[in-house]
């Protein structure tokens, strides 16, 4: 094709899509089986009873449903992207049974990563590394923009094809709300290297999305490298890219011509109401201490991440200096939600808010780009180098009791990262003994809210009169279990709340009963009746 005069210009900088660009993707024959069976694993550990082969056919139906929903999308001017708990909830297990469907939204995140990871395969596209040492030699910052329903997978692809840190910025759909063609994430992705889209090259792979997106947005040159979309669009698009190439080397050279497997188990129709364990995550299954060298080695990275190549950068010293900051108004955030009455909801902060407006208030136009791009992987990061986790003694010994007797344990945290949490719980090696995470910051609601421990008790089928919920602090743990029916709110000492206090919410009925060890729980699950 012959070039078009923007081509000719060298650009402020390159966005490219991931699929069909970065990578060529390929179906793998037994990768929606092996996904049902990771799923009903799971489903099985809360005593859900639904088989493999009906996960599977559900999963099947919903990536259909889903498919005609991408493609209808595609002809709206601005559309936004589904959260993932809508994705599972309302497509991918919308025909399941209720417990089951709710516990797969809980694990909409792990879910969705597995889908991605295990129904397609990944192989860099020729041209790819020569594109990326060449816009380095040249300071021009490479960005991503993509559709997707996991950028956590995609950065793990990235990691493993040593690509990691090769970009100024990654704008996925599902952690910034917008979806191609809406010109808004490319436009966010220009910012966020420092420019605007009319300095840009843009290259996909689609004419329905990506051609129209760019034209939407006004980039300096859109860009095809074909693949086994880009020739057959779901409907007539009147948009044309500039240039079509075979692969990404013909965007190289236009660069420099310009200078386990479960057996399935017997389904049932029944509704279950027996006894469930909920449980609260820090302090109550994990102890935590400062991590000094982790939280260094997170401020360095957040600190490269905010300084490309050509501006001043910003210290380690001031990142410090923002984290602390954009926490202590994150603990203000909590003191003024807490106190809000019963029924009222109350809203767990959302990491966009917390990394571009509290962290990034003081920071470059660009800079907040970058942070509002990449807050929730920001967040996860960060949720991981804030301290070292512990399994707290005698944790083992209570999850490993629930599931010798069939008690579906559902962790319900207040957490600026459920990532982390299911990474702590994965590293103490108790992963497969808990049945599900209800974390705030993927529901939108935090504790004392009771929306988080009513959720939990749907996805483990459980009575309140019948469940326990263990947690460390009287004005979350145990205001939300009443609030939710719970007839046993036991509260552990060891946490973050000292002895006095939990024993005045003993005295006052808050909480039913106050323990030393995990293991003194065990008995109340055996009976699990109400406390009078």
């Amino acid at each position: 094709m012959k070039h078009a005069t923007t081509i000719r210009n060298v650009p402020d900088a390159i966005l490219l899509d991931f699929g069909g660009v970065i990578f060529q993707t390929s179906k793998n024959a037994g990768g929606v089986r092996a996904v049902a069976e990771r799923a009903a694993m799971r489903l099985d550990r809360a005593d859900a009873g639904v088989p493999t082969e009906q996960v599977e056919a559900a999963l099947r139906a919903g990536l259909v449903a889903l498919k005609h929903w991408k493609h209808a999308q595609s002809r709206r001017l601005a559309p936004a992207e589904l959260p993932p708990r809508e994705i599972v909830g309302d497509f991918l297990a919308s025909d399941m049974p209720e417990a089951a469907r709710r516990l797969l939204v809980a694990e909409s995140s792990d879910l969705l990563r597995d889908l991605t990871r295990l129904v397609s395969s990944h192989a860099l596209r020729p041209g790819i590394a020569e594109l990326l040492d060449l816009a380095d030699e040249r300071g021009i910052p490479v960005g991503i923009v993509s559709n997707a329903h996991s950028g956590r997978s995609h950065r793990e692809v990235l990691a493993e094809h040593g690509l990691e840190g090769r970009f100024a910025v990654q704008c996925y759909s599902d952690e910034v709300g917008l979806r191609k063609p809406h010109p808004g994430i490319i436009e966010l992705a220009a910012e966020a290297c420092g420019t605007v889209p009319e300095r840009c090259w843009y290259v996909g792979d689609t004419q329905d999305r990506d051609v129209v997106a760019g034209r939407r947005a006004g980039v300096g040159a859109v860009m095809l490298t074909r693949s086994h979309h880009t020739d057959d669009p779901p409907f007539v698009v009147t948009d044309r890219a500039d240039a079509v190439y075979d692969t990404p080397e013909g965007v190289a050279a236009a660069l420099r011509a310009a200078g386990g497997s479960a057996e399935p188990v017997a389904a049932t129709t029944a509704p279950r109401r027996g006894p469930a364990l909920l449980i609260d995550h820090g302090g109550v299954i994990s102890a935590s201490e400062p991590d000094p060298e982790a939280r260094r080695a997170f401020v360095a990275w957040l600190a490269a991440l905010l300084s490309p190549r050509g501006e001043d950068p910003v210290s380690p010293e001031r990142v410090e200096a923002l984290v602390a900051a954009a926490r202590e108004r994150h603990r203000e955030f909590k003191r003024l939600l807490g106190g809000r009455a019963d029924g009222e909801p109350i809203a767990e902060a959302d990491p966009v808010e917390f990394w571009r407006d509290w962290f990034g208030a003081s920071l470059s136009a660009r800079q907040r780009a970058v942070l509002a791009a990449e807050a929730h992987d920001i967040m996860a990061r960060f949720g991981l180098a804030k301290s070292r986790r512990s399994l707290r003694d005698g944790m083992r010994e209570l999850l490993e009791a629930c599931r010798d007797e069939r008690i579906p344990v559902v962790v319900v945290s207040n957490t600026i990262s459920g990532r982390s949490v299911r990474a702590a719980c994965r590293a103490h090696g108790i992963d497969d003994l808990i049945a599900a995470y209800e974390c705030s910051d993927e529901a939108g609601a935090r504790k004392p809210d009771a929306a988080l421990a009513l959720s939990a008790l749907a996805i483990a089928g459980g009575d309140p009169a019948r469940a326990v919920f263990l947690g460390d602090k009287p004005e979350n743990d145990a205001v939300a279990a009443r609030r939710a029916g719970i007839a046993e709110r036991v509260l552990l000492r060891g946490g973050s709340t000292a002895d006095a206090a939990l024993d005045a919410a003993r005295r006052s009925g808050l909480a039913t009963r106050v323990v030393a060890d995990p293991r003194d729980v065990i008995p109340l699950l055996a009976t699990a009746v109400p406390v009078s």
